[in-house]
């Protein structure tokens, strides 16, 4: 049986979603897409320049990927918006990553008028992932509002310190019925497998790769670690237990 996930209207195959942030070489961002074999890339508008092919980033995504521009410096709703209908505008994508941060010390998004801005942009036909402050009710509303899918951080962007939201998002894959993803924060392949081991649809990775001494390889690595949670998933971990659990019996040795 496939393992598909589905999101708007497009099934996707590979669960772990790219950033382009942050790269020294930009010219490395399509072999890191290639190796990580992701089908969704988000990238900034701001970083999206038409009239210089040399800095504008699109260029180094392949046709095929999904094009997800982000709202990357939006402190509002009313700023979210209007970039999205901005880079909808330019030609990049009815798909956009909803990301409002007012808070510049610890970057974190702001729930409130994010659910502003799914509720306006999923009425106008956008594919909308919110990017959110892990909230079970929060995350129905944007869900009930029309959100493709949620997006809560596992800690915060940048830091690689893993996923710290890991009980709330279980929580959230549990209760709601479309793909919870988990951005920002994931730092290693590890943590991204053990997002996937809860029940995450995907995971979406940028600084851990961007940054590495290898981003190709460790693309490559992360695309491996997602696959390989998602199969114990679907296997079914094993069950917790405080006690031991022998595997071999402890009776009957030696006649005793």
């Amino acid at each position: 049986m496939e393992d598909i996930l589905k999101i708007g209207d497009r099934e996707i195959e590979n669960r772990l979603l790219v950033g382009t942030g942050k790269f020294a070489d930009k010219r490395i961002i399509r072999d890191v897409l290639e190796q990580s074999g992701a089908e969704i890339v988000t990238v900034a508008l701001r970083r999206v320049d038409l009239d210089s092919p040399d800095e504008n980033v699109v260029d180094q995504i392949p046709k095929d990927c999904i094009l997800m521009p982000n709202t990357s410096g939006a402190r509002n709703a009313e700023e979210a918006i209007r970039i999205a209908r901005l880079a909808r505008a330019a030609g990049c994508s009815n798909w956009v990553k909803i990301e409002i941060v007012p808070d510049n010390k610890y970057l974190l998004p702001d729930n409130v008028e994010t659910l502003k801005a799914v509720e306006v942009l999923a009425d106008e036909g956008f594919i909308v992932l919110p990017y959110m402050n892990p909230d079970l009710i929060i995350a129905r509303s944007m869900q009930a509002a029309g959100a493709a899918a949620i997006m809560p951080l596992g800690a915060p962007i940048g830091s690689n310190r893993g996923i710290k939201t890991k009980e709330i998002v279980k929580i959230m894959v549990q209760e709601l019925d479309v793909p919870v993803i988990v951005d920002a924060g994931i730092g290693k392949p590890s943590e991204a497998a053990a997002c996937m081991e809860v029940g995450c649809a995907a995971t979406l990775v940028n600084t851990a790769i961007a940054t590495a001494r290898d981003p190709v390889g460790m693309a490559r690595a992360f695309s491996e670690g997602v696959r390989a949670g998602r199969r114990a998933y679907l296997a079914g971990l094993a069950a917790v237990n405080n006690e031991a659990s022998a595997s071999s019996p402890l009776t009957g040795f030696l006649r005793e």
